[in-house]
């Protein structure tokens, strides 16, 4: 089977991939939320949302929840711009119907249009760090680059390794409590790869499930837990999002008297670009997250632009 020469990421994780393996001449075509690196923003864009994403967190949850419930889609294929596109590959995902346009979407528009009946289908699936890396392998191997995505692959792993040396042999008391939310109203708790990332990290996850799909949480569970660091990382929101929809949490139950929050250990950043795209970028992320919990031995590093990637919430004077 020849190596495809015209390729439609219809999720940003994979456009994420597809750029740091090197193939930006071969994609043709990309999804609305496809932003990075800049110059997939020039790319035509094959899907579009029909979710109020400028909305408060509540409203959004509710409208998903109303669509869902009437079987409506929540995101839609531009079927004839991706035609005449003419793509040989198609890369999508079967993990959230809520974060991208649904697999079986994509499957349909496929076999009923005549010029796609030929086009191969690549579906991602993630729910841990490691089926992360191992899509960057299948995604290289299903374009023909399989040499430079073991590369990309071998560097990611490397970064990891070097946060690992250094949180690998704290002591339970030494690892912090950490509460990743991944939105807001209602309140979710991050599952997937986040336990995983905050055990690499140096701290201790006690409210979401390592490979299980986030889900609604409980408050009162989170004010139990005691949270000693605190992510803000809704899904979708950029980091002015975040730290708009964060003024919410202050009339929570019990907010004032978390640890985190007496503590400054609250941060607030692009759940959007980082945490929850399961790309490259989420060993970015684990290296953020080390920084924010131990940063006595993780340094920050400069390139992570903190004003538009992550920012401290103070509640103190």
């Amino acid at each position: 089977m020849s190596a495809p020469r015209r390729i439609a990421s219809l999720i940003s994780s994979a456009t994420e991939m597809l750029y740091a393996i090197g193939l930006r001449d071969r994609v043709v075509a990309v999804s609305h939320e496809c932003d990075y690196p800049d110059e997939v923003l020039t790319k035509p864009r094959v899907t579009l949302s029909h979710i109020g994403a400028d909305k408060p967190s509540q409203v959004i949850d509710d409208q998903v929840k109303q669509l869902l419930s009437q079987g409506e889609p929540l995101y839609d294929i531009d079927a004839k711009l991706l035609a005449e596109l003419g793509p040989d590959l198609i890369v999508t995902q079967a993990q959230c119907d809520v974060c991208a346009i649904r697999y079986d979407d994509v499957i349909q528009t496929v076999n009923s249009i005549e010029a796609l009946r030929g086009t191969r289908v690549l579906s991602l699936n993630p729910l841990s760090l490691e089926e992360i890396l191992s899509d960057i392998h299948r995604v290289g191997q299903a374009v023909g680059a399989t040499e430079s995505a073991e590369r990309v692959v071998d560097q990611l792993k490397e970064r990891i390794a070097a946060i690992v040396t250094k949180t690998a042999g704290l002591s339970p008391r030494e690892r912090p409590r950490v509460a990743s939310i991944e939105w807001i109203e209602p309140v979710m708790f991050a599952g997937n790869w986040m336990p995983r990332l905050v055990e690499i990290a140096g701290g201790k996850n006690g409210l979401s499930e390592a490979g299980k799909h986030s889900g609604y949480g409980n408050w009162n569970a989170l004010v139990d837990f005691d949270p000693e660091v605190i992510v803000l990382m809704p899904c979708g929101f950029d980091l002015s999002r975040t730290l708009e929809e964060s003024h919410a949490l202050s009339s929570f139950s019990g907010w004032a008297s978390l640890s985190a929050v007496k503590a400054d250990r609250v941060f607030a950043v692009d759940g959007n670009a980082y945490f929850n795209r399961s790309g490259p970028r989420l060993v970015d992320s684990l290296e953020m997250l080390a920084h924010w919990i131990h940063p006595e031995v993780v340094e920050f590093r400069r390139d992570f632009q903190k004003e538009s990637a992550w920012r401290r919430i103070s509640t103190n004077p």
